[in-house]
Protein backbone atom coordinates (compact mmCIF):
# COMPACT_ATOMS: atom_id res chain seq x y z
CA UNK A 1 0.00 0.00 0.00
CA UNK A 2 1.67 3.50 -0.74
CA UNK A 3 1.52 5.58 1.73
CA UNK A 4 -0.30 9.21 1.59
CA UNK A 5 1.86 12.73 1.94
CA UNK A 6 0.50 15.65 3.22
CA UNK A 7 1.21 19.42 3.54
CA UNK A 8 0.80 21.43 6.60
CA UNK A 9 0.40 25.55 5.84
CA UNK A 10 0.67 27.33 8.65
CA UNK A 11 2.26 26.19 11.95
CA UNK A 12 -0.01 27.53 14.89
CA UNK A 13 -1.28 25.55 17.32
CA UNK A 14 -3.68 23.86 15.00
CA UNK A 15 -1.18 23.23 12.35
CA UNK A 16 1.76 22.39 14.55
CA UNK A 17 -0.01 19.43 16.09
CA UNK A 18 -1.09 18.31 12.89
CA UNK A 19 3.00 18.16 11.82
CA UNK A 20 3.72 16.27 15.14
CA UNK A 21 1.23 13.77 14.97
CA UNK A 22 2.11 12.57 11.72
CA UNK A 23 5.74 12.69 12.35
CA UNK A 24 4.77 10.31 15.12
CA UNK A 25 3.58 8.08 12.67
CA UNK A 26 5.98 7.93 10.13
CA UNK A 27 3.77 9.81 7.43
CA UNK A 28 5.68 12.20 5.39
CA UNK A 29 4.53 15.72 5.60
CA UNK A 30 5.98 19.24 3.80
CA UNK A 31 5.32 21.94 6.69
CA UNK A 32 5.09 25.58 5.42
CA UNK A 33 4.74 29.00 7.65
CA UNK A 34 5.79 32.77 6.61
CA UNK A 35 7.01 32.85 10.42
CA UNK A 36 11.08 31.46 10.27
CA UNK A 37 10.91 30.95 14.17
CA UNK A 38 7.78 28.18 13.74
CA UNK A 39 9.72 26.55 10.68
CA UNK A 40 12.44 26.19 13.23
CA UNK A 41 9.81 24.92 15.74
CA UNK A 42 8.53 22.19 13.35
CA UNK A 43 11.84 21.37 11.19
CA UNK A 44 12.83 18.28 13.23
CA UNK A 45 9.08 17.11 12.89
CA UNK A 46 8.81 17.47 8.73
CA UNK A 47 10.17 15.58 6.01
CA UNK A 48 10.38 18.82 4.68
CA UNK A 49 10.01 22.54 6.41
CA UNK A 50 9.73 25.33 4.52
CA UNK A 51 9.67 29.55 5.39
CA UNK A 52 7.78 31.38 2.45
CA UNK A 53 6.40 34.99 2.79
CA UNK A 54 4.03 34.61 -0.35
CA UNK A 55 2.50 31.97 -1.17
CA UNK A 56 1.88 31.74 -5.00
CA UNK A 57 1.32 28.71 -7.86
CA UNK A 58 5.25 29.17 -9.27
CA UNK A 59 6.05 28.46 -5.15
CA UNK A 60 4.09 25.75 -4.50
CA UNK A 61 5.23 23.96 -7.61
CA UNK A 62 8.64 24.28 -6.63
CA UNK A 63 7.83 22.79 -3.32
CA UNK A 64 5.80 19.86 -5.13
CA UNK A 65 3.21 20.41 -3.61
CA UNK A 66 0.97 19.11 -6.45
CA UNK A 67 2.02 15.44 -5.90
CA UNK A 68 0.71 15.38 -2.48
CA UNK A 69 -2.12 14.08 -1.66
CA UNK A 70 -3.99 15.76 1.23
CA UNK A 71 -3.01 19.62 2.08
CA UNK A 72 -4.04 20.95 5.48
CA UNK A 73 -4.28 25.27 5.77
CA UNK A 74 -4.35 26.94 8.92
CA UNK A 75 -3.25 30.02 8.82
CA UNK A 76 -4.35 31.38 11.96
CA UNK A 77 -6.31 34.83 11.28
CA UNK A 78 -4.95 35.77 8.26
CA UNK A 79 -8.30 34.90 6.08
CA UNK A 80 -6.74 36.19 2.99
CA UNK A 81 -3.57 33.87 3.08
CA UNK A 82 -5.99 30.74 4.03
CA UNK A 83 -8.44 31.54 1.26
CA UNK A 84 -5.95 32.12 -1.48
CA UNK A 85 -3.65 29.40 -0.65
CA UNK A 86 -6.85 26.85 -0.18
CA UNK A 87 -8.02 27.78 -4.09
CA UNK A 88 -4.79 27.80 -5.66
CA UNK A 89 -4.41 23.84 -3.98
CA UNK A 90 -7.49 23.32 -5.47
CA UNK A 91 -6.67 24.80 -9.00
CA UNK A 92 -3.34 23.10 -9.19
CA UNK A 93 -5.47 19.44 -8.28
CA UNK A 94 -4.09 18.47 -4.82
CA UNK A 95 -6.82 15.82 -4.26
CA UNK A 96 -8.13 16.91 -0.73
CA UNK A 97 -7.77 20.62 0.65
CA UNK A 98 -8.94 20.80 4.37
CA UNK A 99 -8.71 24.31 5.94
CA UNK A 100 -9.52 25.66 8.90
CA UNK A 101 -12.30 28.48 9.30
CA UNK A 102 -11.99 31.18 12.12
CA UNK A 103 -15.64 32.37 11.42
CA UNK A 104 -18.70 31.66 9.17
CA UNK A 105 -17.94 33.95 6.76
CA UNK A 106 -14.53 32.12 6.39
CA UNK A 107 -16.21 28.72 6.22
CA UNK A 108 -18.90 30.19 3.71
CA UNK A 109 -16.34 31.36 1.20
CA UNK A 110 -13.82 27.98 1.75
CA UNK A 111 -16.61 25.90 0.78
CA UNK A 112 -17.56 28.23 -2.04
CA UNK A 113 -13.99 27.53 -3.59
CA UNK A 114 -14.26 24.09 -3.31
CA UNK A 115 -12.24 23.03 -0.16
CA UNK A 116 -12.97 19.84 0.35
CA UNK A 117 -13.77 19.59 4.57
CA UNK A 118 -13.56 23.27 6.81
CA UNK A 119 -12.47 22.51 10.24
CA UNK A 120 -13.76 24.58 13.18
CA UNK A 121 -11.70 22.88 15.83
CA UNK A 122 -12.92 24.98 19.28
CA UNK A 123 -16.48 24.71 17.71
CA UNK A 124 -16.05 20.65 17.29
CA UNK A 125 -14.53 20.55 20.57
CA UNK A 126 -17.41 22.12 22.43
CA UNK A 127 -19.72 20.30 20.21
CA UNK A 128 -18.18 16.97 22.12
CA UNK A 129 -17.49 18.39 25.45
CA UNK A 130 -21.60 19.42 25.34
CA UNK A 131 -22.39 15.90 24.06
CA UNK A 132 -20.17 13.80 26.75
CA UNK A 133 -21.61 16.20 29.73
CA UNK A 134 -25.67 15.52 29.59
CA UNK A 135 -25.06 11.92 29.49
CA UNK A 136 -23.20 9.55 30.86
CA UNK A 137 -23.41 6.82 28.28
CA UNK A 138 -22.23 9.11 25.67
CA UNK A 139 -17.94 8.71 25.39
CA UNK A 140 -17.50 11.06 22.13
CA UNK A 141 -18.62 12.49 19.70
CA UNK A 142 -17.78 13.07 15.93
CA UNK A 143 -19.65 15.10 13.56
CA UNK A 144 -20.01 14.00 10.41
CA UNK A 145 -22.26 16.46 8.31
CA UNK A 146 -24.71 18.74 9.97
CA UNK A 147 -27.19 15.93 10.61
CA UNK A 148 -25.12 12.52 10.79
CA UNK A 149 -22.55 11.87 13.31
CA UNK A 150 -20.52 9.05 14.60
CA UNK A 151 -20.08 8.15 18.53
CA UNK A 152 -19.10 6.09 21.50
CA UNK A 153 -21.47 4.96 23.93
CA UNK A 154 -21.52 3.08 26.75
CA UNK A 155 -22.94 -0.19 27.19
CA UNK A 156 -25.36 -0.50 30.33
CA UNK A 157 -26.55 -3.02 32.07
CA UNK A 158 -29.92 -3.28 30.16
CA UNK A 159 -28.18 -4.51 26.87
CA UNK A 160 -25.71 -6.78 28.81
CA UNK A 161 -25.90 -10.26 26.94
CA UNK A 162 -27.49 -9.85 24.01
CA UNK A 163 -26.45 -9.77 20.85
CA UNK A 164 -27.02 -7.44 17.97
CA UNK A 165 -29.91 -9.56 16.23
CA UNK A 166 -31.50 -9.13 19.21
CA UNK A 167 -31.02 -4.98 19.50
CA UNK A 168 -31.68 -4.67 15.63
CA UNK A 169 -30.75 -1.39 16.33
CA UNK A 170 -30.96 -0.10 12.66
CA UNK A 171 -34.73 -1.33 11.78
CA UNK A 172 -35.44 -0.29 16.16
CA UNK A 173 -33.87 2.98 15.57
CA UNK A 174 -32.38 3.92 12.23
CA UNK A 175 -28.78 3.86 13.39
CA UNK A 176 -25.58 1.68 12.76
CA UNK A 177 -23.64 0.03 15.28
CA UNK A 178 -20.05 -0.21 12.67
CA UNK A 179 -17.82 -1.71 15.86
CA UNK A 180 -17.11 -2.00 19.65
CA UNK A 181 -14.63 -1.40 21.69
CA UNK A 182 -13.54 -4.09 24.34
CA UNK A 183 -10.89 -4.15 26.86
CA UNK A 184 -8.44 -2.78 24.57
CA UNK A 185 -9.56 -4.52 21.55
CA UNK A 186 -11.41 -3.29 18.52
CA UNK A 187 -13.98 -5.25 16.69
CA UNK A 188 -14.80 -4.26 12.78
CA UNK A 189 -18.60 -4.62 11.96
CA UNK A 190 -19.54 -7.34 14.57
CA UNK A 191 -22.20 -9.89 13.31
CA UNK A 192 -25.32 -10.21 14.28
CA UNK A 193 -24.20 -12.92 16.89
CA UNK A 194 -22.12 -10.79 18.97
CA UNK A 195 -23.19 -10.54 22.54
CA UNK A 196 -22.94 -7.03 24.18
CA UNK A 197 -20.61 -7.39 26.93
CA UNK A 198 -20.20 -5.25 30.31
CA UNK A 199 -17.83 -2.36 29.70
CA UNK A 200 -18.13 -2.54 26.33
CA UNK A 201 -18.12 0.59 24.08
CA UNK A 202 -20.21 0.64 20.75
CA UNK A 203 -19.41 2.37 18.07
CA UNK A 204 -22.56 4.03 16.64
CA UNK A 205 -23.50 6.16 13.25
CA UNK A 206 -26.52 7.76 11.93
CA UNK A 207 -28.96 10.40 11.85
CA UNK A 208 -28.39 12.81 15.37
CA UNK A 209 -32.40 11.93 15.57
CA UNK A 210 -31.34 8.59 15.52
CA UNK A 211 -28.78 8.51 17.69
CA UNK A 212 -30.31 10.23 20.19
CA UNK A 213 -33.41 8.09 20.96
CA UNK A 214 -30.80 4.90 20.51
CA UNK A 215 -29.15 6.43 23.47
CA UNK A 216 -32.31 7.15 25.48
CA UNK A 217 -34.11 4.24 25.03
CA UNK A 218 -31.86 1.39 23.51
CA UNK A 219 -28.96 0.99 25.88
Amino acid sequence: MTKKSFAVFGLGRFGGTIVKEFYEMGIEVIAIDKDDAKVNEYIQYATHAVCVDVIDETILSQLGIRNVDHAFVSFGDNLQSSILTSLILKEIGVPQVWAKAQNDYHSKVLEKIGVDRVIHPERDVAKRIAHHIVTEKMIDFIELSKDHSMVEILATKKIYGCSLGELNVRANYGCTIVGIQRHGSFIVSPSAEEVINKDDILIVIGHNNDISLFEKEGV
